[in-house]
């Protein structure tokens, strides 16, 4: 049973039995007051039928008190613990109902309503808790065929090609260099899901420290948009960057190169030809930063925007590598950023695409 749920459970089993006591012990003192009030304003004869009572109730009120007094808390007490043993055993079967999932609400007698009410508080959590490890597991279970798709078809494409050249010795230098060039970019293909699979692996279990210096990020940002652009050039893209100049943050700079490194992947992979990636970069701050990477591609539905950082989660279903990654580019992304204790957040209307990184 929940800590807070027993707590409460003796406190109102506690408060019920300290009342019933205190109203029994008044209620014997009044009528022990009126009786001897009543007696004593009377006039007695030994020859009167109830004098011998009315005398040796008189010699004996403080003994006869005590043990009515006790013969009634002994009945209470045991009465009370009847009640307690029943009320304690259906608390702890609505418990047992509650985490066997036999029930869709808690119900219990009148006073035990605040109990009652922290136990379907308790259920409420319970099964949100429930349904989230299922979705995860759910979405783990796909990821692990989605990536055993990923990683079959670039490796069937190494091993054709490398058993083509194998059994062919006779092909031109040409046709020979093309099929290595495919077979290198398909094992390169190969190790980006692997790399990004055992990357975020680490995350979760390992515990990472941040190496933080003070960086240069408007540099940082001008170079990976530089060393980008041969990417760019392939889909027909051009980008634009507006940057503050010298803006200084405390980070680790290895892991912001890779949040940036997935941002820009990102927005490539998922924008449409000869189109635009607009890159802002401003202080946030003394020392932070607000870095803003807009594209332009199809609306992400706004049911599916609180999904986008969640591991294991791609937008397309087609499950085209050539369209999108791993789905753990945004996942890695967001634990880096809140790893330097910053946010991370994503907007989508009208074709475009704006992902915000503050810290």
């Amino acid at each position: 049973m929940d800590g807070e749920v027993r707590q409460e459970v003796a406190k109102q089993l506690v408060k019920g039995y300290l009342v019933h006591m205190l109203v029994y012990i008044v209620v014997v003192l009044a009528f022990l007051g009126i009786a001897y009030r009543w007696c004593g304003s009377q006039v007695w004869y030994p020859w009167d039928e109830l004098y011998p009572l009315v005398h040796w109730l008189h010699i004996n009120v403080v003994p006869v008190f005590l043990c009515v007094l006790l013969v009634g808390c002994v009945a209470i007490t045991c009465v009370h613990f009847y009640q307690m043993a029943r009320l304690l055993e259906l608390v702890t079967n609505a418990v047992d109902d509650l985490y066997a999932n036999r029930i869709n609400s808690v119900k219990l007698p009148s006073s035990l309503q605040e109990v009652e009410r922290k136990l379907n508080q308790i259920m409420v959590g319970i099964r949100a808790s429930q349904q989230e490890a299922k979705d995860a597991e759910q979405r783990k279970n796909d990821m692990i065929i989605y990536m055993a798709h990923d990683l079959k078809t670039p490796l069937t494409s190494v091993i054709g090609y490398l058993t083509l050249l194998k059994d062919e010795p006779e092909i031109p230098q040409e046709l020979r260099q093309k099929y290595l060039d495919i077979a290198w970019n398909k094992a390169g293909r190969l190790e980006d899901l692997v790399n990004e699979f055992f990357e975020l692996t680490r995350m979760n279990f390992a515990h990472m420290t941040l190496n933080c210096n003070m960086v240069n990020m408007t540099m940082m940002v001008e170079q990976f948009m530089y060393e980008f652009k041969p990417l760019l050039a392939e889909k027909g893209m051009d980008y634009e960057l507006e940057a503050e100049p010298e803006i200084m943050v405390y980070c680790d700079i290895e892991k912001m190169q890779r949040v940036f490194d997935n941002l820009l992947k990102n927005a490539i992979n998922y924008g449409y030809p000869d189109s635009m990636i607009h890159v802002y970069l401003d202080k946030n701050g003394e020392q932070g930063m607000k870095l803003i990477v807009q594209n332009h591609g199809q609306t992400i539905p706004a049911e599916k925007l609180s999904y986008l950082f969640e591991q294991f989660f791609r937008l397309d279903s087609s499950r085209d590598s050539k369209t999108g990654g791993t789905g753990l580019g945004l996942a890695i992304a967001k634990q880096i950023v809140e790893l330097h204790g910053g946010k991370i957040s994503c907007e989508s209307s009208n074709e475009t695409i704006i992902f915000i990184v503050e810290l």
